[in-house]
């Protein structure tokens, strides 16, 4: 199967993925289908190391509103990263929003000269209470669910190194790969920049044989 059509195959199995009570799927829309189409199909001409990371889950300003793991409408008009400024013209926004997270991770990336592929633990948006303009962490039944379309980007991307970005990230990367060693990186919310920073630069560094 050429890569295209695994990318359509993957999306539309995103799509059959309905909400529920306290789950909102953003690809049910259309539009965020395509922008995760475009995202994905920049990624497989990257050259550099395939390198997989795997977060936690969309963000309420951030994948939620993109559809592309990582981002904000706000990381996406601002960062200049080459990446983003080729999606620009290519994605559809509701609307600009900025996620701290997505932005410190792509100020990051500007310092590589390739890019990793960004995945979550739980592709769609887990929320509180009813209030989905907030977030919540995956459950452990949300993560299992995660490891088949891990499982499927995996294949997908031909990754070389998984990392997990978080503790979720990092739990449903061992359980899709326990044959792999999953390098663990601190996620940069909540004061964890200094340590995400050091430890993208030294897995990398590895990565790149340059220690």
């Amino acid at each position: 199967m050429e890569t295209e059509a695994k990318i359509d195959k993957f999306i539309f199995e995103l799509q059959e993925y309905g909400n529920s009570d306290g789950v909102a799927n953003p690809y049910l829309e259309e539009s965020l289908r395509s922008n995760l189409k475009h995202y994905f199909e920049l990624m497989m001409q990257q050259p550099g190391p395939r390198i997989l990371i795997v977060g936690e889950a969309p963000g309420y300003d951030g994948c939620r509103i993109t559809g592309i793991p990582f981002t904000s409408g706000a990381a996406i008009k601002n960062v200049n990263h080459p990446i983003l400024a080729e999606l620009r013209p290519l994605v559809e926004l509701s609307s600009i929003e900025s996620e701290k997270t997505s932005t410190i991770v792509w100020e990051y990336l500007l310092t590589l000269k390739f890019a990793p592929l960004f995945w979550n633990s739980f592709p769609f948006h887990p929320y509180p209470g009813g209030n989905n303009r907030d977030n919540r962490r995956p459950t452990s039944s949300e993560i299992s669910d995660g490891v088949y379309f891990l499982k499927e980007i995996f294949s997908l991307f031909q990754a070389e190194a998984v990392f997990g970005l978080g503790r979720a990230g990092e739990d449903c990367a061992k359980q899709a790969f326990p044959e792999k060693d999953v390098q663990y990186i601190r996620h940069p919310s909540r004061g964890g920049k200094p340590a995400f920073i050091s430890g993208m630069d030294e897995k990398v560094a590895r990565i790149l044989g340059k220690v």
